[in-house]
């Protein structure tokens, strides 16, 4: 009875700061200032969907009721799962963060909360994966965010009658917003409770409620009462910090802004095309096509593409995100590991160049990306066109150098701000030339 009264002293004032503009802590500040540096995270998506080897949408996809699809319980035993291992991938990969699905539209909930019995605890494997995840990661000095979904094809209480996905799950019983509202509210206390420091959360679904991602101006069908759940958020961990992948621009009470298989101002993947806001920036991508483990998905990034991917994204000032799908046995398959190692390879010797800079003066263009750190440009040429590269800088070039070896670069100031750097002498077998400017600006 105490912990419930508390609890509710604790929405009371929720919902009175709630009506304020959000004023981000000292604290949060600081962790925001931390996130733009950390450049690279590990995402992971795994669940009781696993089992399906269909991807995370397979609930959806395949129009499977919800008393159908909670038999998973029964087949999801991840027996070979080991947090250090996942945490350890992701160090040895120069990653500075974890997020982690903790549930996703299927609703399945991978810890032992007490609001549903939809959970892992109740698989025959038992145990609570997320405290075993966090203990590790806050062992090894890694961050961990934790990803939740506000849409749900299993519950009834969602309004799914205004949604446009879960639509075959076969729920006939009449929504309830206020329910489910305390029911996300009751689990996302207990995950900013029970499982240590929580660097961030990580919300999905908003899009559910529109009629497309196309049109930005859309308003949603439902009030989600974000000010409510951002701001319980805040006073549970005021430095945790809250993204939202609405595919819109960032809104009162959020920390970082994010894009969903796009970089920052592109719209390749149809998802994106908001405005770039001054908050932290993140570009969530996949190794494969698929976020969840996929059985017969082998279209593996190589490592190069991925390199290309984590360096234009720092030219852009944005972190990189980037997925692996784990088997249901709970391992991280080996083509995703084995490339995970190799940008940790690349990353030992270039991590000046990417950790803790800014963008660039200029965004990335096809040959390459900026990324700047006080008074030292980084070039960094992903795709040499020419011998010779013509660049308009606001700086006046000091030295030119290659950034491994540190041979001399030929530079030349062709007018009053362009610049001619000569590129003949890249290695045409490197993941990336960098060319390191000392400037005076």
């Amino acid at each position: 009875m105490k912990k419930l009264f508390l609890f509710i002293c604790l929405l009371i004032v929720i919902n009175i700061s709630a009506q304020t503009s959000y004023q981000p802590t000292k604290e949060n500040l600081a962790a925001r200032d931390w996130f733009q540096n950390a450049k690279f995270g590990l995402f992971i998506h795994w669940g009781a969907s696993s089992v399906l080897g269909s991807g995370e949408w397979v609930m959806n996809n395949r129009n499977i009721k919800a008393d159908d699809y909670k038999k998973l319980l029964h087949f999801f035993n991840p027996t070979d799962f080991d947090a250090a291992k996942w945490v350890s991938t992701a160090k040895n990969a120069g990653m500075q963060y974890i997020t982690f699905i903790t549930r996703h539209h299927d609703s399945f909930s991978n810890w032992d909360t007490q609001q549903s019995d939809w959970k892992i605890t109740n698989t025959v494997y038992k145990k609570d994966v997320l405290k075993l995840l966090s203990d590790e990661c806050h062992k090894q000095g890694i961050k961990l965010f934790v990803y939740y979904s506000l849409v749900d094809w299993f519950r009834s209480d969602y309004p799914y009658e205004t949604g446009r996905t879960g639509k075959g799950s076969g729920r006939i019983q009449k929504s309830d917003y206020n329910s489910y509202l305390n029911f996300m509210k009751a689990q996302l206390t207990e995950l900013l409770s029970n499982y240590g420091e929580i660097s961030g959360v990580w919300f999905d679904g908003f899009w559910d409620q529109l009629d497309n991602d196309e049109d930005k101006n859309q308003q949603t069908k439902i009030d989600w009462r974000y000010q409510e759940i951002y701001s319980l958020i805040h006073q549970l961990q005021p430095q945790c910090l809250i993204g939202n992948n609405h595919h819109l621009s960032p809104l009162n009470g959020e920390d970082f802004q994010m894009f969903e298989k796009d970089l920052p101002g592109e719209n390749k993947g149809g998802l994106s095309g908001q405005e770039i806001s001054h908050l932290p920036l993140e570009t969530c991508e996949t190794i494969n096509n698929s976020w969840g483990f996929n059985i017969a998905d082998h279209s593996y990034k190589s490592t190069k593409q991925i390199i290309d991917l984590l360096v234009r994204a720092s030219g852009y000032g944005a972190n990189l995100l980037l997925n692996v799908g784990p088997m249901p046995n709970g391992v991280i398959q080996p083509e995703f590991v084995n490339r995970l190692n190799e940008v940790g390879n690349w990353l030992k010797q270039y991590g000046e160049t990417i950790y803790s800079t800014k963008s660039g003066f200029i965004k990335p263009k096809d040959w390459g990306a900026v990324t700047q750190k006080e008074n030292k440009i980084f070039l960094h040429i992903l795709n040499k066109k020419d011998d010779k590269l013509f660049i308009e800088l606001p700086y006046k070039i000091i030295y030119a150098k290659y950034f491994i070896n540190g041979n001399k670069v030929e530079v030349k100031n062709v007018s009053e701000k362009y610049w001619m750097i000569d590129l003949k002498n890249t290695d045409a077998n490197a993941f990336d030339n960098v060319i390191e400017l000392s400037v005076v600006k």
